[in-house]
């Protein structure tokens, strides 16, 4: 019986690196890796042997034949990949990992990346695995992770196992880290490059987009940065920033963390329970007043922005209804859906007026709004609606779930229509040139701007890290005026309660046993102080 990929894939293509008929695709190199929702397995080429579900970091990969509930819609949607993207599985020229070349007078090189996320760590596990370089991780944080700690939604466990693989960079003796400590605010650019060969920023997209409506601004209205960190327990995010007195909550977008926003806050508490959700986001879910939540999307059923996998997550939802509410030419785009079209998907889904100008009707739902642009935000202390053109949503709640958004590094070139780092191939560009900052890299979200998921920073890392060997090997590296030991006594002054590997491992160990003690992965700390205490201990 044939393997399939589920709907946790990460992209990352451990998978295809292992097996042995080269049956799994998109690989990196064909033109849609990176764009499609997952990666699929060849049921008719696939011969059993299991190598890539030993591979898979995030437990994507089962045998069809024990595919159940839900999952078990990936053994045709793997095959009806192929149907429509028919693959005759012939190997290409093999890709071998480069190495540093020796004797190019760089002595051991030492290289800084700021970040200490999904592509940062990447970066880091290449190069550690590819050259004897020794390496600086930094944080502005005092715990490592990135949004793979804060970002990836509690009840997506088998996700957050990808850190799994990243555990030997962090216990590697080359590895050093400095978290509490922030670029630009305590370190500044040409004083990380001063101490290193080279610096690689994995800075990621820390603000969102706005909507530059009337009423943004109003109290009840967020972000979905404020809510993901706030049930996350991002110690940038109070505990008290998310109020969830209002019946209903309109989120505007319809991407996958607008579809993970919808799930967690109509989610039954006791399944969030298991996780490592933060506690006083539990506390809050466990007391909310939500009981519908409107996913308000500018365009059609066939444009929707989510995935397949997470929006089939979201049809089997305990004691939740989905509904799709019947405005004018969504029925239509339905009926003419193609056959693995996004808007296929909604087929089945009851199609009724939602009336959202009243206060929700008993039970708990989600209702998918298309062709509706948002043009306000409406009252006067507090949110009380959204205005659609002449209609009105009532909803005490808004979360504006339209992207994120890169912020400028102080030091460095920013493209603001980009909302990213100007480079080529992960060089750091001189805007008044055009031509690379030597040693100066970035990598992730900086790098590309806000999109693909977590493993899709691993071939974006790699690009990066041979740019760093092609300019190494050409000369085009200074070799840096202090030492390492010297950066070290400079991060000490600035910042005396940075944190380092030790700390990094108690915290771990805190979180670890708290969780213990209540049977969950962990627990975490949810403020800075707190995050402080744990590393002295």
């Amino acid at each position: 019986m044939a393997y399939a990929i589920t709907r946790t894939c990460c992209n990352d293509a451990s998978c295809v690196s292992v097996c042995p008929v080269n049956c799994i695709h998109p690989t990196p190199g064909e033109p849609d890796f990176g764009t499609t929702d997952m990666l699929y397995i060849d049921p008719a080429a696939c011969i059993d042997c299991g190598a890539c579900a030993d591979a898979c970091p995030v437990d994507a990969v089962f045998p069809v034949d024990r595919l159940t509930g839900p999952d078990t819609v990936f053994g045709d949607l793997n095959r009806d990949y192929y149907r429509d993207h028919p693959n005759d599985h012939a190997w290409g020229e093999p890709a071998f990992p480069r190495s540093l070349p020796n004797g190019l007078g760089l002595g051991t090189p030492r290289i800084a990346i700021v970040g200490t996320g999904p592509s940062a760590s990447y970066t880091a596990q290449s190069l550690l695995r590819t050259t004897g370089a020794e390496l600086t991780m930094i944080d502005r944080l005092p715990v490592a992770g990135g949004l793979l700690r804060h970002g990836v939604a509690p009840d997506h466990q088998s996700t957050k196992r990808i850190a799994e693989s990243f555990a030997s960079v962090f216990r590697h003796p080359r590895l050093t880290v400095h978290l509490n400590v922030e670029v630009g605010r305590d370190l500044t650019h040409d004083e990380l490059a001063a101490h290193h060969h080279a610096v690689v920023y994995a800075v990621g997209a820390a603000a969102d987009r706005r909507l530059g409506l009337p009423g943004e601004d109003l109290p009840g209205s967020l972000p979905a940065t404020t809510l993901v960190g706030w049930y996350n327990a991002d110690p940038t995010v109070p505990a008290d920033a998310v109020d969830l007195s209002a019946e209903r909550v309109v989120v505007i977008g319809n991407g996958n963390v607008a579809v993970d926003v919808a799930r967690i806050l109509l989610l039954d508490p006791d399944r969030l329970a298991a996780t490592d959700i933060a506690d006083h986001a539990l506390a809050a879910l466990r007391g909310s007043r939500v009981r519908e939540v409107v996913l308000l999307a500018r365009r059609g059923p066939e444009e929707a922005a989510w995935t397949r996998p997470e929006f089939l997550a979201l049809q089997h939802l305990p004691g939740v209804e989905l509904v799709v509410e019947d405005r004018p030419g969504v029925r239509a785009a339905i009926e003419a859906a193609a056959p693995g079209s996004k808007a296929a998907l909604l087929a089945g889904l009851p199609l009724e007026p939602a009336g959202l100008g009243d206060p929700p009707r008993p039970g708990r739902r989600i209702v998918l709004r298309f062709h509706s642009t948002p043009t306000a935000l409406t009252g006067e202390d507090r949110v009380t609606g959204v205005e659609t053109g002449p209609e009105r949503i009532a909803a005490g709640l808004v979360v504006r779930s339209i992207g994120y958004r890169g912020v400028p590094v102080p030091g460095l070139p920013f493209d603001e229509d980009a909302a990213a780092v100007p480079h080529r191939d992960g060089r750091v560009l001189d805007p008044a040139t055009g031509r690379p900052l030597p040693g100066t890299y970035v990598v992730g979200w900086a790098k590309r701007g806000p999109s693909g998921g977590i493993g899709a920073n691993r071939a974006c890392a790699q690009e990066t890290v041979d740019a760093f060997l092609d300019d190494a090997a050409a000369g085009l590296l200074s070799r840096p005026a202090g030492t390492g030991k010297e950066f070290a006594r400079l991060v000490r002054s600035r910042r005396p309660d940075a944190v380092g590997l030790k700390e990094l491992r108690a915290i771990d160990r805190t979180e670890r046993a708290r969780g213990e003690a209540s049977g969950r992965p962990r627990v975490k700390l949810a403020t800075v102080p707190d995050l402080l205490a744990a590393a002295r201990r």
